[in-house]
């Protein structure tokens, strides 16, 4: 017996074509006046509160859990991982170039809704969030310290590698797991028209009529779960950065009270953003960070060592280029460290945590745009503008390290990643514009990717969302004020570890829902092929 969520629609998928949705049929005849799916939103609420209670009541316990479920899973499954991310960007690049990628999300005739820049802004700052000014600045002397395949820390080859794969891990193939749920939901919902930005909708053609039962309940739950858990990581590591800035410009004391002020301050943005709505909220905050950003790194790039930067790059680029197979394959099948499971396996996992929402975005933000101009505008954006933060900010620090001017390797070991990034910061001539301006972009990049999330997850508890309309706005600011649960009690609990042992255990169901909504792209787009196909044939033989 199929036991359906209200609302959802009886008739079995199995007697309709891809293309055709039944829930389509009740679009117009639902009578829950919120338009809101009850279970998806009542058990996400109980998720956070049966996750944030135990980890504040029982911190030292919690961070134990944590921690041991992400050795298991980075140890005993993580070259499922590393399999599947290659796997998502092979499989983009075929489509991108294949005859899949002409096809127009959209009616016959639809134009992009967002210019280029407006959307690209949009792509990287919903997608990244400010955990790019973090890692972009110091992410190279983490793996100078602690090296991938067994080279000797603190080495010129160390510096090579460290150089490199920042740029590797928020390249080609983290784009490729944020891009390839996106095809498949904005496929979904622009050319199979579903009537909500649900994760179970879109895999209605590998689940059929499960897929408004409870297992289509279960798929949208596990999207919110790993939403969340990936969304508190990239709180929790910006926040740390932005208290450490007031600090220092104002004298504000360090602590959990400093820490959970500026989680207050960013929530209060993001929920005016995200009240606002996509066009007057959204995109105009993320063309303004956009701007910010981008003055900031010609800032940097001029005031500093500026042919170290530039030469440093080429160099980083061409490592990277050489290696690419080499890293993208790399298991460490013989355990001679930690490397893979620290940083590639959490990476990939996070990637793909957030995959799913940033599918979600990307489609709502892509009506008009071809499947390859959405595949090759995401990893093509998203790759150039992570790169350059890393090549900026990260050889800037690697020039102060070199030339003895600041010691970040040892800042780095013994005070921590916050304080040695700020270090950093410090020595950039105008002190006194420059802090308080990597403040503000830190802010407006976590700002922008969080209301972003609000959006998704409003979007993801609507019960009906036609192409052409927004989830309800007290939706939207209730998700706004929730996302800041998460990661306070992850930050109570304290260290880098329970950040990234909360979003792989988040992950791990994604990978599955990732891969079916992967096999649901290709029924659709096959559908939709052999439609065309006999369509044309039909055409012809007509007299």
């Amino acid at each position: 017996m199929l036991i359906q969520r209200k609302g959802s629609s009886s008739v079995s998928s199995e007697s309709a074509p891809y293309n055709v949705n039944p829930v389509n049929a009740e679009a117009d005849t639902s009578t829950n006046r919120y338009n809101i799916d009850w279970f998806i939103f009542i058990g996400s609420l109980a998720i956070i509160i049966g996750v944030c209670v135990p980890l504040t009541l029982y911190p030292e316990a919690g961070k134990e859990v944590l921690t041991e479920g992400y050795n298991y899973i980075t140890s005993s499954i993580g070259v499922l991982y590393v399999l599947f991310s290659v796997c998502a960007l092979g499989i983009l690049l075929y489509l991108a170039f294949s005859r899949h990628g002409d096809v127009l999300l959209g009616d016959a005739g639809a134009t992009p809704e967002y210019s280029a820049l407006g959307w690209a802004s949009m792509l990287f700052c919903g997608g990244i969030g400010a955990s790019v000014m973090y890692w972009g600045t110091i992410e190279w002397a983490q793996y100078v310290l602690a090296p991938p395949f067994s080279v000797e820390p603190r080495t010129d080859e160390a510096v090579a590698w460290a150089q490199s794969y920042p740029i590797f891990h928020w390249g080609f193939i983290g784009w490729a797991l944020y891009c390839l749920p996106a095809v498949a939901i904005a496929h979904a919902y622009h050319v199979r028209k579903i009537t909500s930005l649900r994760l179970s909708a879109v895999c209605e053609p590998v689940l059929g009529r499960y897929s408004k039962g409870v297992w289509g309940g279960v798929v949208d739950l596990t999207f919110v779960v790993g939403l969340l858990g990936a969304a508190s990581t990239g709180i929790g590591l910006v926040v740390p950065l932005i208290s450490e800035c007031m600090r220092r410009l104002v004298g504000m004391p360090e602590g959990f009270g400093t820490d959970l002020s500026v989680i207050i301050v960013i929530t209060l943005i993001f929920s005016v953003s995200v009240w606002k709505g996509m066009e007057k909220g959204i995109k105009r905050l993320s063309v303004l960070n956009i701007v910010l950003a981008m003055i900031f790194l010609l800032f940097v790039f001029v005031a500093g060592p500026t042919r170290f930067i530039a030469e440093s790059a080429m160099s980083s680029v061409g490592h990277l280029l050489q290696n690419f197979a080499q890293m993208a394959f790399w298991t460490d099948p013989n355990e001679n460290a930690s490397f893979v499971e620290d940083w590639t396996i959490f990476y990939w996992s996070w990637w793909l945590a957030l995959g799913p929402f940033m599918g979600m975005f990307i489609s709502k933000i892509s009506r008009g745009r071809t499947i390859r101009e959405v595949i090759i505008g995401s990893i093509g954006y998203g790759t150039l503008g992570c790169a350059l933060f890393f090549m900026i900010l990260g050889n800037y620090a690697l020039f102060l390290s070199n030339t003895g001017a600041l010691t970040v390797l040892d800042t780095v070991a013994e005070l921590g990643s916050t304080v040695a990034i700020l270090d950093v910061v410090m020595t950039l001539p105008w002190t006194g514009i420059i802090l308080p301006l990597f403040m503000v972009v830190s802010l407006i990049f976590a700002a922008t990717s969080y209301d972003s999330i609000s959006y998704v997850l409003a979007s993801a508890t609507t019960e009906h969302l036609p192409s052409d309309s927004h989830p309800a706005r007290w939706n939207r600011l209730f998700w706004a004020f929730s996302l800041g649960l998460i990661p306070t009690t992850l930050i109570y609990i304290g260290g880098l570890k329970a950040l990234q042992s909360a979003v792989v255990a988040a992950s791990l169901p994604l990978l599955i829902v990732t891969s079916i909504m992967t096999v649901a792209l290709f029924r659709g787009l096959n559908s939709n092929a052999n439609s065309i196909d006999q369509t044309l044939s039909t055409s012809e033989d007509t007299p």
